[in-house]
Formats: C-alpha cells, structure tokens, sequence
C-alpha cells in the first residue's frame, strides 16, 4: 500500500493529468448559473496552481509532501481558484493536504485517512459557501463523504470502488435538485470535476474499477453535448436572471471580526457567495449586480488586490455567438506553418476568415478567434499561448475588451509574455509589419508597439439602437464610423459614412489607407470608396482586404 505523504502526491498528480484531459468535455457541462463554459478550466488551473506552489521542487520526482510543502499547496490552491467551483476545490485540496503532508508522511494511507479527509473536505465547503445550493458539486462532495464515513473499514481497494461509485450516482441525481440542468439534460459541471478526483484516488489505490489498459466508463460522459445549438438569448431571456456581474478577489486581513463583518455585508449584495480563508488570506468570490459596493466592503475589511470582474450576461450571448459560427470560439491553432523555431512567436486575436488569412501571411503562429461582441476567454487564449513554438510570446488583442483577458493570460501563463493593446485587427497588422520571428521578443515588442502606433484606425457598423451622441441623434439602423474618440459619422447611406470617416481622419502625413471588407461590404461600395480616394487623394495608396468580420462591414486604418 503507499504512504501518506507519496499518496498525497500521487493523487494531485493523477488528478491534474486527468483534468487536463476532461477539462474541455467539463466545461460544455457547464450550465449553471449560466453557460459560462469555464468550469473544467477553472478546476483546471486551480489544481494547477497548487501544484506550482511547489515551482522550486522536482515535483516528478517528489514522493512525501512536509508540513510546510502541505500548507504551500493549500495556498497555492486558495491564490489559484478560479470561478465557484475552483474556490470550492481549493478547500478540497486544502484538506486533502492538510491531512496527507505532514510528520507521518511515512505512514500507511488507510481507508479511514480518505473519509477523514472527505468529511473535513465537505465542513470546510460548505463553510465557506454563504447559501449552499444543492445539486451541485457541494452535493456530490456530501454524498461521497457520508460513503465514505459508513464503510471507512473496508478493505482499501473496496473502499474506493464504494466512493467512486457513490460519486457517479450522486452526481447523476444533480438535475433533480436544479430544474437548469435538467432542461439542459446535463448534470453539474462542477460534481463532474469532483468526480475526477474521487477517481484519482481511486486509481492510485489500485481500485478495480482502475485496471490498466482499461478505460473507466465516467457517467457523465453520456452527458456531455457534442454540439450545442442554442438560439441567440432575448431581452427577457430566462438564462439572464439572477446577478449580471461575478466579482472575484484576495482579501487579505488580520481581524476575524472583520472577516464576520464581510461576509454580512456581502449577504446583501448578491449570491453564489464563497469566502475561503488560508493565513488571513481569503479567495471571495460573488455573484451580484453591484461590483462597487461588493469591492468596497472588502476594502473596508482589509487589503483587496487581484480583482477580476466578468459580466456573467455577456457572457451568454458571447458563447451562444460562438457556438452558432460552429467551432469558431476555441483558438485557431493552425497558424503560419513553423519551418524554424521562432525567438518569438505572436498570438493575436482576430475574427472573419479573411482576416485570419492576413494575419497568417503577415507571421501570426496561433489565432485565437473573437473581437467586437465575442471576446475570447482568458483559457483561449493561454491555450495558443501554450501553443506557440517558442517559449517567448506576444499577444495582439486586437480589441480594447480583450486586453485585459490577454494579460491575465499572459501573467499565467509559464512562458515569457508580453502584450501590445492593439484596439482593433488594422492595428495589428501594422505591428506585425514590423515583425521578425528572428529576433528577440525585447526588440520585437519595441518595433511592434510603434508599428501599432503608426496606424489611425476606424471601424464602420450600424447603431442597434437610438440614442443621443455628442455628434447627434442617432436613430437605430442607422451607419456609424468609430475612430478613437468616439463616433465622427452618421448616416442611413453606409458609402457616405465610409467616406465621411475617412475625410475627417485623413492628415497631411497620411501615405497609406487600408481597407478591409467584412459582412455587408459590396464591390459597388468598394469601387466607390477607390474611385473617391483617387479623385480627391491621388498620392495616397489604397489598399482593400476582404476581411470577412461579421458585424462590420468596413475596418478602416491609415498610416
């Protein structure tokens, strides 16, 4: 049998290696409390970062885990958690570790060790979870940790078949708590991700149910949509209600009393609420629709730092974007074809197939798609990060709503990152000019940035509803151009609007205007573009692109 402290590790092991294959078949379990598609990630990189708490052990090689390395793991667990479901796991790796590392590492892991460890597993979750909700992992981890309880003298082996059985019938039951899954015809994404690690301990105590060479049939797998069509959400879309905003951070504070002050104040503010604390270090996490009052209660309870903030509505509509495009939203990993290895590779975001093909031919190794309406998320793009052939990377958002989620990348990501906040596809391609797959990511990043800078850029679309601009009343259909301060041109006629943007753009140093069609481009409107640059800006070069963006039918740049 193994020991406490190589069972501890073994099991972290086996469980991120399993994740990392799940995660993405997790993520589309994903339903609640909205279809965010992050769980599996989120739990992903949670145990990711408990692991890598450890960067300065040969953790392959590692076989008992000490007091100190236990509590690493624990913290590196709680900094790490992403999402509800990561903070909920982070208390279970912080159990887990708590009750394998230690002074008797040496000692024989008993069947009583594993429901010792479930049941403190379970208080410490459900503890941190202001109004547990039933049907989802936190009924999984109860149900098991009750099992577990009842036959924790069985034979060890025995033991774990009870447990994992009792985790795939648990989590099967889940739809009949929460009627969303149900309608969904899944079951909880994040009972699923739980699931995996009753399974990881499973194999590592040598559970029948984990003979080698024999693939275990996980429940949930029946489960998991291999296609998701859903239709585009309406203003009283049901999958809207609840809080618009989740708001995650670290707190940090030295008073309990402050701490019970916190949780009071959050009580009111929203719900999905988990607290989880290791050494006055708290991972809080809130669904709520006020993001101001929810950071400032943590403000006037400490330290607050790490802050992330995701509009939970957007990002419904955003998904459901790309899943109707079909295979649009996970990254285009098919770059420039690598016949050397670069010094530095580039990541860029980008939408339209046209697009991509001149992003491709400028040097781009991984395109992650999304812009203007379908923001990627921060795993997409880690993903081609993790995916570029070179160790030293850098990332074109192309859009100023992308930026952020590019640099949370960039900052998790192992590799040497760096991000240029290009505002839109025109001002990536002018960086990309400057180029060279050759050369140092330093001297690159240099000549990019004022490649970026070289470039006015404008984007062409219609209002979507009316409202009132410093420029006008603008009435819903109605044709915009958007340059970087704001809206320059109205019109119902979409040629006049092009030209109008242009004209107010162009200056005396201007060389070069480039051009790039997307939906709702026409050759007429085109040649009337080319005919007007001619007769009135006969040195300036024109160049057209057919881009194949959705929602804007014109991308203007000038250099």
């Amino acid at each position: 049998m193994v020991a406490k402290g190589e069972f501890l590790v073994s099991v972290l092991k086996r469980y991120y290696r399993i994740l990392e294959s799940f995660r993405d078949r997790i993520d589309r379990l994903n339903v609640f409390p909205v279809p965010d598609g992050d769980t599996g990630t989120n739990m992903y990189f949670t145990v990711r970062s408990a692991i890598e708490a450890l960067s300065q052990v040969d953790f392959d090689n590692l076989v008992g885990v000490d007091a100190v390395q236990a509590k690493a793991i624990s913290k590196g667990a709680l900094l790490g958690a992403r999402g509800n479901s990561g903070v909920i796991l982070s208390q279970v790796i912080a159990s887990f570790a708590s009750t394998f590392g230690g002074e008797d590492i040496d000692t024989e892991v008993s069947s009583r060790d594993i429901a010792t460890f479930l049941i403190t597993a379970n208080e410490r979750a459900r503890s941190a979870v202001l109004r547990p909700v039933e049907g989802t992992i936190l009924t999984v981890l109860r149900d098991v940790a009750q099992i577990a309880d009842a036959n924790s003298g069985e034979r060890i082996t025995t033991f774990a078949d009870i447990i994992f059985d009792e985790s795939q019938r648990s989590l099967d039951e889940t739809p009949k708590y929460l009627e969303a899954l149900a309608r969904a015809d899944v079951v909880d994404s994040g009972g699923a991700g739980f699931v995996l690690f009753v399974a990881a301990i499973a194999f590592v105590v040598n559970s029948t149910k984990f003979t080698w060479g024999i693939e275990v049939p996980f429940s949930f797998e029946a489960k998991v949509p291999l296609t998701l069509v859903p239709s585009v959400p309406s203003d009283d879309d049901p999958s809207e209600d609840g809080p618009r905003y989740e708001v995650m951070f670290i707190l940090n504070t030295l008073s309990e009393a402050l701490i019970d002050n916190f949780k009071e104040l959050w009580a009111s503010l929203g719900d999905s609420i988990v607290i989880v604390g290791e050494d006055d270090t708290y991972n809080c996490h809130i669904h709520t629709d006020d993001i101001g009052a929810s950071i400032e209660a943590g403000i006037q309870s400490g330290q607050v730092s790490n802050i992330r903030v995701t509009d939970l509505h957007e990002q419904v509509r955003e998904e459901r974007w790309v899943l109707e495009s079909k295979g649009v939203g996970a990254p285009d990993l098919y770059g420039v074809e690598v016949k050397e290895v670069p010094k530095t590779a580039v990541v860029a975001v980008a939408n339209g197939d046209g697009v991509r093909r001149i992003l491709r031919s400028l040097g781009v190794h991984r395109i992650v798609q999304g812009g203007q309406s379908m923001n990627p998320s921060t795993d997409e793009i880690l993903k081609a990060i993790d995916e570029a052939p070179s160790a030293d990377v850098i990332v074109l958002p192309n859009n100023s709503n992308v930026t952020a989620v590019a640099q949370i990348a960039a900052e998790v990501s192992t590799k040497n990152v760096k991000v240029i906040p290009t505002r839109g596809v025109v001002e990536g391609m002018s960086a990309l000019v400057s180029f060279d797959p050759m050369v140092a990511i330093d001297e690159n990043y240099r000549a990019m940035q004022e490649g970026a800078k070289r470039v006015v850029v404008a984007e062409i679309t219609r209002a979507v509803r009316d409202y009132q601009d410093t420029i006008g009343r603008i009435r819903s259909g109605e044709y915009i151009g958007i340059a970087t301060d704001g809206i320059i041109s109205v019109s119902s006629d979409l040629t006049e609007v092009i030209i109008d943007t242009i004209g107010k753009l162009l200056t005396d140093e201007s060389e070069i205007v480039t051009v790039i069609e997307g939906e709702g481009s026409t050759v007429a409107i085109s040649r009337e573009i080319s005919e007007w640059m001619v007769m009135n800006f006969p040195d300036i070069e024109v160049e057209f692109h057919h881009g194949q963006q959705p929602n804007y039918p014109y991308l203007i740049g000038i250099e």
